[in-house]
Parts: C-alpha cells; sequence; structure tokens
C-alpha cells in the first residue's frame, strides 16, 4: 500500500516520496513525515513507522527534504531549517489534494531537527490537527554550544566567513561531514554515538555523509522553542531520549514545561539515536505516536 508521490513547493523545488494507505475506503486521517537533519526516508526506521500508521489506519505522507535524497534543490546537502519547515506547510497542502486524505484530520510528525519543524509548523498552520515532536531539536544556539567547545565555534566563525566569499565568488560550497570518527573533528555532530549511526546508512545510495558548511550556520540561528507556546490548541507529544547527547532532554523539557494543555511527555530510555534504531526505544516512541495519533486524529471512515 505503498505508492511513489512527488509535489512542487510553494517556489518550485520537487520533493520526492510516498504515500503509504491503509486498508479500506477511507478517507483516512493523515500524518505528514520527514527526517532529522541529513536523513533520508529510507533511514532512521521510517519506513517501520509509517507500516504502523498504516496499519492503524493512519495513512502517511513521507518526503525527502528539499538537497538531500531523491529530492531536488540546491546547493545538494545544505540543510535550510526555514524552508524545510516550509515545505512541510507545503507537504500538508499535496495531502489535503490526494483523495484519501481526510482534511479535517492531518498531523505531522518530525524527528530531531524536523521535530523543531513541527512545533514551528502547529504554532502557525491550524490544518494540523496533532503533532509528535521526537527528541526535537528546540535550540539551534544552546544545541550548539552544548555540542562544539567554544575555541572550535571561533574557529567555525572563520571558516564561514571565508566559505561566504567564496560562495560569492561562484565556488562550490564548503563541506563538513556529519558526524566523524574523530570525536576531535569538524562535524555537525560530533558525538560517538552519532557516528555509530551514520554507519547503519552505508547501504542506502541517497544517503551521504555531509552537510554545507553553511547549514551549521543556518541551524544555530533556528530556535523551534520561542514558538512552543503557540501550538495550542493543537495536541502535542513530545517524546524525549533520557541520554541524549545531541538535543539536551533539559532542554527539550524546559521547553514542554512552557507549552499550553493538550499535551504529553513521554521519557524514553537511551540516546538520540536509539529511537531510530534500538528496538525497546523505537518500538515505545512508536507506539506513543500511534496511540497518540489515533487518540486525537480517530480512526479510519
Amino acid at each position: 500500500m505503498r505508492n511513489d508521490i512527488e509535489f512542487r513547493t510553494t517556489d518550485g523545488t520537487l520533493l520526492r516520496g510516498w504515500h503509504y494507505v491503509p486498508e479500506g475506503p477511507g478517507p483516512f486521517p493523515t500524518v505528514v513525515m520527514a527526517t532529522g537533519l541529513s536523513g533520508v526516508k529510507e533511514g532512521g526506521r521510517l519506513p517501520d513507522l509509517a507500516e504502523r500508521f498504516a496499519a492503524a489506519g493512519l495513512a502517511a505522507v513521507v518526503y525527502d527534504h528539499r538537497n538531500l535524497g531523491t529530492s531536488e534543490g540546491t546547493p545538494r546537502q545544505e540543510i535550510d531549517p526555514l524552508l524545510q519547515m516550509r515545505d512541510y506547510s507545503d507537504a500538508v497542502t499535496f495531502a489535503e489534494t490526494l483523495p484519501q486524505t481526510d482534511l479535517e484530520r492531518i498531523g505531522a510528525w518530525g524527528s530531531s531537527l524536523s521535530g523543531g519543524h513541527v512545533i514551528v509548523l502547529a504554532g502557525q498552520d491550524r490544518r494540523v490537527r496533532a503533532i509528535v515532536a521526537q527528541v526535537p531539536m528546540v535550540s539551534g544556539r544552546e544545541c550548539g554550544q552544548r555540542l562544539v567547545p567554544a575555541p572550535a565555534l571561533a574557529a567555525a566563525a572563520a571558516f564561514q566567513r571565508a566559505d561566504r566569499g567564496a560562495r560569492m565568488a561562484g565556488e562550490a560550497p564548503a563541506m563538513i561531514p556529519v558526524a566523524s570518527p574523530d570525536p576531535t573533528a569538524p562535524a555537525a555532530l560530533p558525538t560517538p554515538d552519532s557516528w555509530e549511526f551514520v554507519q547503519t546508512h552505508n547501504d542506502l545510495p541517497t544517503y551521504r555523509n555531509e552537510v554545507t558548511l553553511r547549514s551549521m550556520e543556518l541551524l544555530t540561528g533556528y530556535e523551534p522553542g520561542l514558538l512552543i507556546e503557540r501550538v495550542s490548541p493543537t495536541p502535542m507529544l513530545m517524546i524525549v531520549a533520557e541520554d541524549d547527547l545531541v538535543c539536551p532532554p533539559e532542554l527539550q523539557f524546559a521547553a514542554y514545561s512552557r507549552a499550553h494543555e493538550p499535551k504529553k511527555y513521554v521519557s524514553i530510555r537511551g540516546g538520540h539515536f536509539d529511537v531510530y534504531r534500538d528496538a525497546p526505544a523505537f518500538d515505545r516512541a512508536a507506539e506513543a505516536a500511534v496511540a497518540f495519533f489515533t487518540e486525537h486524529l480517530g480512526a479510519a471512515g
């Protein structure tokens, strides 16, 4: 029950993905989904989660972010969080064009960086009737300062300045790895579990372990947590990993505490990437998301 899809954003970028459709006549409550940071739709057990939604009577629109995977967009491997968030809204619009979609029961799921996107989306787009923000990045500045030592941040600023000049002169953008086996080497996510997780993507032909240097500059200015008080009255589930080194749980809980009802908080044992690969952590997160969307979007029919 999975179909290939493609749709254009309001700026003309072609995004590609899949549409999961439950059995039955429909129309179905529908969840819009995308990965975090540099991920692609084939990774992070995203297909498994979409299949669980479909088994529960929830359709799912899953797609690759612009500049990544099978989607179009340049520069390749550039992560622009504001454009990604706006693309989520365009994905909702695309979902509305599908005959299997119940227009009054559309939700959004996001994880890590896209967990922040769905917070912003829900605060601005009332077509979205429920969101699940899994291990969300709620503050680019705070996450960046905790991940990267101050001397490295200063060095990065010099590299970014040189990169701006080079790009203006027409040169290719500078790149850095998403993760590295050397914890002291420049990387977007300089944690040991980040490198371990990236290795699980080695067999994915559309994944690349690199992002543009400018991506890091754009990410540090992205603050989804500032809009969390605007999510209500849209119901929100926040799923937090207790030992998260990428998106510190205390930052997520602080943001959650500012959100208004209706909301729910689920704590999962493990690190940031365990919700994508570890069976107990993935199962608990998936079960919580299915139950939440079923409660607030209802069943098919």
